[in-house]
């Protein structure tokens, strides 16, 4: 680990030591501690009790935070027929058929979700190498493949956020802006984290939620009090 820079010491000096934060405390503290001159993203990590290894312990989900996060995300449908007009009058930023999938086998990546209905997945499957490790590939799972594109659309634009459990066990996700207010950042955090409790797998033994932690995402991570994940 590279050397810490002398803002980041003097953030992470106001943490104290041992101590377990509530989110009415922890948010302010996070405000505060923010030194970057661009608006910061606030990020939530929870480490899990589970193995993702094992199928039956995928944890993985979506959720649309109240107060969104303070970015909108470029959205990207493929579709055929009417489904098309759907989303472009629900405000998809840019929306067509198999001529998308030659600008993406081309590289064309300029978009932040790619939504598709059913019947266009055998043409978007053949994309796996290059949406899959970007996290772009559409996956009923999220939502964004589906006949309801409309739906989907302005799920994303409202602030719908994926969360999935990486291979070390962790989730790992942005809930909003150090500049919104304490409120809203303590609605979108509490708003994921009981997404997260829901998605516990019944495969899943003992405790769900080692622990959690929220942070900016130049600034160091406040740990969270067990209550506040707790369900």
């Amino acid at each position: 680990m590279g050397r810490m820079g002398k803002k980041y010491r003097a953030a992470l000096a106001q943490i104290e030591p041992e101590r377990l934060y509530t989110l009415v405390e922890a948010v302010p503290l996070i405000k505060r501690m923010a030194f970057a001159k661009f608006d910061e993203t606030v990020e939530v990590t929870m480490v899990l009790g589970v193995d993702p290894r094992k199928a039956d312990q995928m944890v993985r989900g979506t959720v649309v935070l109240p107060n969104g996060l303070g970015k909108t995300k470029r959205v990207v449908v493929i579709a055929s027929g009417e489904k098309q007009a759907e989303a472009r009058g629900v405000g998809a930023d840019e929306v067509g058929g198999e001529e998308f999938v030659e600008r993406i086998k081309g590289g064309w990546l300029d978009f932040d979700v790619l939504i598709a209905t059913p019947d266009m997945m055998k043409s978007v499957g053949t994309l796996g190498k290059v949406l899959g490790p970007r996290g772009l590939m559409p996956n009923p799972k999220t939502g964004t493949v589906t006949f309801e594109v409309g739906k989907a659309v302005q799920e994303v634009k409202a602030g719908k956020v994926e969360f999935r459990v990486d291979k070390t066990g962790v989730v790992h996700v942005p809930v909003g802006r150090v500049s919104f207010s304490e409120e809203k950042l303590i609605e979108n955090i509490r708003t994921l984290i009981d997404a997260v409790l829901r998605a516990k797998p019944s495969a899943s033994k003992g405790r769900y939620v080692r622990a959690a932690y929220c942070g900016s995402t130049m600034g160091p991570a406040v740990p969270l009090a067990p209550t506040e994940y707790q369900g």
